[in-house]
């Protein structure tokens, strides 16, 4: 009979809400890991900052620590769920070079500084895993780095923030302001005190810099991605998307075309037949069209501790696996050299809502402004008013530069109060 094979030791660094729960599960399903993985699971210590704070019931006194360095330094695994980008990056590389693989959720860090942990992680042969940095307890990392490995990726279309969704859809269902909508996701523990880094769309511009790296074989960065957030979002767009059987999300788009690798992130109209639509609360939501499969759907919670963690224990499950009887995940590929194109280069429909005068005339003087930039006017619908009119134009696809050009001068038109909202239409 076989000797059993010796414990893998696993550091976690940080047992926040995520953190927590990946200990209460390791503990929990210590058998089933272990039979899984083929070696027993040990966790060899957490780190916190204060080692006096009482963590909960399911953190032992006895594994925290405040000397992280010490703890990576014997680990076979580092578990790295603390966030921010100092000092993870730093422990992340300390564990990469003292032999141990790693396992983050950290978006940002990825999104920033990803080259430089996968170069690491590859020379010192070693995996680095992190399904749970993008969209929760969805598996979508290893989908698109793995069984989609022999396809070509045309297209990303997915909500990735359940914060800025639970919002919209709130505003959408029932009718709330986003003022309103906002206090009552942060109420219910979807929206941070400072809700920043999701209504403004960095952390969907995080997660669309990683998609797209892994999609189109090439490293994109936060930098490239187009960000623009949900703030100015009103209830009267709300309205008009409704009334056209459309509804408005926060998306993230990356797209492979013959000129290049557009990333970007900003509310759209997504039409009601599309299934982005029916997408609703802080769930989360990833299409994705390849060359041979298709469209494919990947749908679930894209937040919350437990299945966060869920995604943190299927990769901790298989770098353990390669620890204890060898082998190691796909290396980055990132042979791809496409031309990352800027945001005016995309090529989309769009929604103009204008107040105007209501006078004849106005409709001729406004249709010259779009046919003087070439952007083709698909669809006009007119609300009257007593003095002022609301004019909502769609029009066919054509370059943001083009659009941008033609709002510039709408603006400036006699014939048009104001622009009130301009919204890219997707998923058609």
């Amino acid at each position: 009979m076989s000797d059993p094979l010796k414990p893998v030791s696993i550091a976690i660094l940080g047992p926040g809400t995520v953190g927590s729960e990946v200990v209460r599960l390791l503990t929990a399903q210590a058998e089933d890991l272990a039979a899984r993985v083929g070696a027993p699971l040990e966790i060899a210590g957490i780190y916190v900052r204060d080692t006096s704070k009482d963590r909960g019931p399911h953190i032992p006194r006895d594994l925290l620590t405040d000397d992280a360095s010490a703890l990576v330094a014997k680990a076979d695994v580092v578990v790295e769920l603390m966030g921010g980008i100092e000092p993870a990056r730093t422990l992340i590389l300390e564990a990469i070079a003292s032999g141990a693989s790693v396992v983050t959720a950290n978006k940002a860090l990825l999104a920033q500084h990803g080259p430089e942990l996968y170069e690491a992680a590859d020379a010192a042969n070693v995996d680095l895993y992190f399904e749970a940095a993008v969209a929760g307890a969805i598996p979508l990392v290893r989908p698109v780095r793995e069984s989609l490995a022999g396809d070509h990726i045309t297209r990303i279309l997915g909500i990735v923030n359940g914060t800025t969704n639970y919002i919209l859809d709130e505003m959408t269902m029932r009718g709330l302001d986003y003022d309103v909508a906002l206090k009552q996701a942060q109420e219910l523990g979807y929206a941070e005190a400072d809700p920043t880094a999701d209504v403004e769309g960095h952390d969907a511009a995080a997660k669309a810099a990683i998609l797209a790296s892994l999609a189109f074989h090439q490293r994109v960065a936060m930098d490239d991605v187009y960000c623009e957030g949900i703030s100015a979002v009103t209830s009267e767009d709300v309205i008009a998307a409704r009334e056209t059987d459309q509804v408005i999300k926060l998306l993230a788009i990356a797209e492979r075309t013959a000129d290049g690798v557009a990333v970007r992130v900003h509310p759209a109209l997504v039409p009601m037949t599309h299934p982005l639509a029916g997408v609703h609360g802080a769930f989360n939501a990833v299409f994705v069209e390849a060359e041979s499969a298709g469209g494919l759907m990947f749908y679930g919670q894209g937040a919350g501790g437990t299945p966060t963690a869920s995604a943190v224990l299927g990769d901790l499950v298989s770098v353990a696996r390669h620890k204890a009887s060898g082998g190691k995940g796909p290396h980055e590929s990132n042979y791809a050299e496409h031309e990352v194109l800027p945001i005016e280069a995309a090529l989309t429909r769009y929604c103009v809502r204008m107040s105007v005068e209501d006078r004849p005339g106005v409709l001729s003087a406004v249709a010259e402004v779009f046919a003087r930039h070439d952007v083709g006017i698909e669809v006009v619908r007119q609300v009257p008013g007593q003095t002022h009119a609301g004019l909502i134009l769609s029009t066919y696809s054509a370059p943001e530069r083009d659009l941008r050009a033609t709002v510039s001068d709408l603006e400036a038109s006699d014939a048009v109060d104001e622009v009130k909202s301009v919204l890219r239409i997707e998923g058609e």
